[in-house]
């Protein structure tokens, strides 16, 4: 956050669309509100509530995707893939949001073919929610190292920042 808000006032005359990707705790979801254009990581309805509470008015619905914890690593985000379909209703209520899709960031795979299927499971909680009546479009998920693989398992929105802008100190 602290890195994104002086870029988004600098370049504010560009008509850029931000998407805030990142853990988002329930004290910082008004900059991202007031900011950005997109969110990847709602993961509980607290945080749906308060971003749609503080998004002004007169900007159009937070576009939002719903993160989904595949992997058992500890301190990660995501909703379980059993509760997916409790947050979409839940977001599905709030007018100021919209919802758009679901985001992971599986834990690191060494083959195609385990990145890939990691990516299967996300699609196929999308087409879950598309079968209970959700309007949902996209998958964000696959970063620099597995990108190809995401896109093989229909990635709508890829993150690939290393391979542009390199490694963050």
């Amino acid at each position: 956050m602290q890195d994104a808000l002086p870029k988004i006032a600098a370049l504010a005359d560009l008509g850029i669309v931000w998407h805030f990707i990142g853990q988002l705790q329930a004290n910082k979801t008004r900059a991202v509100a007031e900011h950005f254009s997109w969110v990847h990581t709602i993961d509980r309805e607290k945080v749906a509530r308060r971003l749609n509470d503080q998004r002004p008015f007169h900007a159009a619905p937070l576009e939002v995707c719903l993160q989904v914890h595949l992997d058992p690593e500890p301190g990660k985000g995501g909703v379980a893939v059993d509760r997916i379909a409790d947050l979409a209703a839940c977001v599905a209520l709030l007018p100021r949001l919209r919802l758009r899709g679901l985001m992971c960031i599986p834990e690191p795979r060494d083959s195609f073919e385990e990145q890939r299927r990691v990516f299967a499971r996300l699609r196929q909680c999308l087409e879950n929610l598309e079968a209970l009546g959700f309007a949902v479009d996209t998958l964000s998920m696959g970063m620099s190292a597995d990108l190809e693989a995401a896109v093989a398992a229909g990635a709508t929105i890829v993150r690939i920042g290393t391979a542009i802008f390199g490694e963050r100190p």
